[in-house]
C-alpha cells in the first residue's frame, strides 16, 4: 500500500513559479514510478509528467515541456513538480499518482487508469 499526500499548491500570477510536493508512505515507494496529473473544472484528468522509479527517465506533456520539471528523492519518499513560467491555462487540481513496475514507456505513464494509487490533489490557480 502507498498513501500519497500533495502539497505546495496555491495562487500565483502568470509567469510565476510553484513547487509541488507529494509525500508517500509505504516501504515500497522507491519501486513505483510516479506521475503528476491535473484536472480543470469540467475537463478530464490530463497527464502532466512522470518519472521512473530509478529516476533514469522522465516524461512530459507537450504543454509543459521546458517549463515543468519532475524529480524524486527516494530517501525522503517524495516526488516534486517544479512549475515555472506558469500560465492561466495551468490552473487545475494537481494529483500525484504511483504505478508499479508493470508500467513501462510513455504510452503507459500518460494513462491514468494504469496508476495504482492517487493523492487527494492540490489546487493550483494562475491569475492573468
Amino acid at each position: 500500500q502507498v498513501q500519497l499526500v500533495e502539497s505546495g499548491g496555491g495562487l500565483v500570477q502568470a509567469g510565476g513559479s510553484l513547487r509541488l510536493s507529494c509525500a508517500a508512505s509505504g516501504r515500497t515507494f522507491s519501486t513505483y514510478a510516479m506521475g503528476w496529473f491535473r484536472q480543470a473544472p469540467g475537463k478530464e484528468r490530463d497527464f502532466v509528467a512522470a518519472i521512473t522509479w530509478r529516476a533514469d527517465s522522465s516524461y512530459y506533456a507537450d504543454s509543459v515541456k521546458g517549463r515543468f520539471t519532475i524529480s524524486r528523492d527516494n530517501a525522503k519518499n517524495t516526488v516534486y513538480l517544479q512549475m515555472n513560467s506558469l500560465k492561466p491555462e495551468d490552473t487545475a487540481v494537481y494529483y500525484c499518482a504511483a504505478v508499479s513496475d508493470y508500467c513501462s514507456g510513455y504510452g503507459c505513464y500518460v494513462t491514468p487508469r494504469w496508476y495504482d494509487y492517487w493523492g487527494q490533489g492540490t489546487q493550483v490557480t494562475v491569475s492573468s
